[in-house]
């Protein structure tokens, strides 16, 4: 695969780019947010590495700016630590969130991961085109016609989260069911991680995501997509 590593630190693009490599990825680098903006934008990679703290353009921004234009997975990698950070990075569309210092291991198998849920979503449900409501899913377009009939364009992990909900329309689905349908392994922290891309997921295809009518939160038991 084709990964772009953004990083202003050189030896950490260094060290990431010689595990990628090893793994037996093709990788390229930009020194800042607006670098890799120019680059996507040229030549899509298969999967970007966003560092947050940069100058011109933070990896935030340009995570911003990217999802804008196309649906490539991102991982933000970050001193910080924080929740916020987190959240804020899954909120502008990251698929992953890495905090520094990592294991080399545990970049690889998130990098992995990521790659896998990207490639393989498509593959193993190509056939299957959901439709509740008026709501039409559409795997080969990767997007979601909505009963107004308009058309709202998804991440993977967002087209992956709403086709666990409509296919289980009418149902509670829990969001421990919801993390592995979805993402496929644990993640610490998990029910935020969730909770992040519902929000965004309303954001989209709610004509009010404060009084969501579809995507409908059960009270400590976890999410339903109405059928009606």
């Amino acid at each position: 695969m084709k990964i772009l590593v953004c990083d202003d630190d050189q030896p950490s693009v260094k060290m990431i780019s010689y595990l990628l490599r090893e793994e037996g990825h093709l990788v390229t680098a930009a020194r800042d947010g607006q670098e890799a903006l120019d680059m996507v934008e040229k030549d899509p990679p298969d999967l970007i590495i966003m560092d947050v703290m940069m100058p011109r353009m933070d990896g935030l921004e340009a995570t911003r700016r990217i999802r804008q234009i196309m649906n490539v997975p991102i991982i933000i990698l970050s001193a910080k630590g924080e929740t916020s950070d987190k959240v804020a990075g899954l909120q502008l569309g990251a698929d992953d969130y890495l905090a520094k210092p990592f294991e080399p291991a545990e970049l690889l198998a998130r990098v992995q991961a990521v790659l896998r849920r990207s490639e393989g979503f498509l593959s193993e449900d190509i056939e299957t085109r959901v439709s509740v409501g008026g709501f039409h899913l559409d795997p080969v377009e990767h997007n979601v016609v909505l009963p107004d009939g308009s058309v709202v364009s998804l991440t993977t992990i967002e087209f992956k989260l709403l086709h666990c909900l409509m296919r289980n329309a009418g149902r509670v689905v829990t969001p421990t069911y919801l993390l592995n349908s979805t993402w496929g392994y644990d993640y610490e922290g998990e029910s935020n991680q969730i909770a992040v891309y519902i929000r965004r997921l309303r954001n989209k295809i709610e004509k009010d995501p404060n009084n969501p009518r579809y995507i409908v939160t059960v009270r400590r038991l976890g999410y339903k997509f109405a059928k009606e």
